[in-house]
C-alpha cells in the first residue's frame, strides 16, 4: 500500500533529478516539474533535516522511468543568489558552532567525539554529529548549546561506518571508499565471507576505513561459491598410480588444485584433475576415496 501512495504522489512531478550536496559524494533523487534543469545548477530542495542547497549531479529524466517505490521529495527552486551566500555564510558559522560544541563536549566531559557541525539553509536548525562507545547524556549540552547558538540543535549519533561515510577517503583498491559514493545501506559483513574466499584472516588487512570488515567482501562472495562448487573439497582424499594425496588448497582464480602427499606436493589444473579421475562432472566420485 506504502508503494503504491509513493508512486501516485510522484506523478505530480514530471521529472526527477539527481542532487549532490557538499557533505555526500553520491547523488539523490528529487521530484521537479522543470525539466530545463542542468547540471551543476544549484538548486534548493526539500530534505527530512529541512532545507537545503544542492547541485545538480544527474540531469532531469522523465518521471516515468522511475522504478524506486520510494517517494520523492520536492526540488523547490532553482538557488537565488541570496541562497548560495547565506548558503557560504552557513559553512563558515558551521566550523565556529563546532569549535563551541567542542569546549562544552571538554567541559561537561562527555564520552563523544565530534565529526561534523552543519546548518541547514534557513539556519533554523544545526546538525552535530558524533561517535561514542556508549549512550551519552547530553542535556546540560543541549541547553548550553541553545543559549549559546540560539537555534534549534539535533546531535545525532553515527557509528563508524556512517563516519567512514561522512569524511570519506581511499580505499585498499585506491578508489574513493564505497559508501561515500554509492552504498546505500550496510549489510553485515561476516569473517565466513573471507573463509569463502580463502583469504588469510588477518583481520587488520581486512578491515576498511571505520575499523571493521570492508564491505567489498561481499562483492565476488557469491561467484566463489558458485565456482567453488567445480571443486574437489578440502582434505579429500585421492590415488595416483596407487600414491595417496589429500587435497590441500584450491586456487579459483589459478583454476589450480593442489595435492599433499608423504613426500610433498603436486598441482593440477582443474581440467588436468577432472581427466585424471575421470571426472567430467564436480559430482562424479569415481576414483575417488573419502
Amino acid at each position: 500500500m506504502e508503494e503504491v501512495i509513493n508512486k501516485n504522489e510522484n506523478q505530480k512531478y514530471t521529472h526527477y533529478v539527481g542532487i549532490k550536496f557538499a557533505n555526500a559524494g553520491k547523488a539523490y533523487f528529487f521530484g521537479t516539474s522543470n525539466g530545463n534543469l542542468k547540471l551543476d545548477d544549484k538548486v534548493v530542495v526539500e530534505t527530512m533535516r529541512g532545507n537545503e542547497l544542492g547541485v545538480v549531479a544527474i540531469a532531469p529524466i522523465d518521471i516515468e522511468k522511475y522504478r524506486s517505490s520510494l517517494g520523492l521529495k520536492p526540488v523547490l527552486r532553482v538557488a537565488t543568489e541570496s541562497d548560495v551566500k547565506l548558503y557560504e555564510l552557513n559553512l563558515k558559522d558551521a566550523v565556529t558552532a563546532l569549535k563551541i560544541c567542542e569546549q562544552e563536549v571538554e567541559k561537561l566531559e562527555l564520552d563523544m567525539r565530534l565529526i561534523s557541525c552543519e546548518y541547514i539553509l534557513d539556519k533554523s536548525k544545526v546538525i552535530f554529529s558524533y561517535v561514542s562507545d556508549d549512550r551519552v547524556d547530553f542535556r546540560e549540552l543541549l541547553k548550553a548549546l541553545a543559549f549559546k547558538l540560539r537555534t534549534r540543535i539535533e546531535l545525532r549519533q553515527v557509528g563508524t561506518r556512517d563516519k567512514a561515510k561522512m569524511i570519506g577517503g581511499l580505499g585498499m583498491c585506491g578508489l574513493p571508499l564505497c559508501c561515500s559514493t554509492f552504498l546505500n545501506e550496510f549489510d553485515g559483513i561476516s569473517i565466513n565471507r573471507a573463509k569463502n574466499q580463502m583469504l588469510a584472516i588477518n583481520i587488520p588487512k581486512l578491515s576498511g576505513q571505520c575499523g571493521k570488515l570492508m564491505c567489498c567482501l561481499k562483492y565476488e562472495d557469491d561467484a566463489y561459491t558458485d565456482l567453488k562448487k567445480d571443486y574437489p573439497e578440502i582434505g579429500k582424499e585421492v590415488f595416483i598410480d596407487k600414491v595417496r594425496h589429500k587435497v590441500g588448497a584450491i586456487n579459483v582464480i589459478s583454476g589450480t588444485i593442489r595435492l599433499d602427499n608423504d613426500e610433498g606436493f603436486i598441482f593440477l589444473s582443474l581440467d588436468d584433475y577432472n581427466k585424471q579421475f575421470n571426472r567430467p562432472h564436480p559430482n562424479n566420485k569415481h576414483n575417488e576415496k573419502k
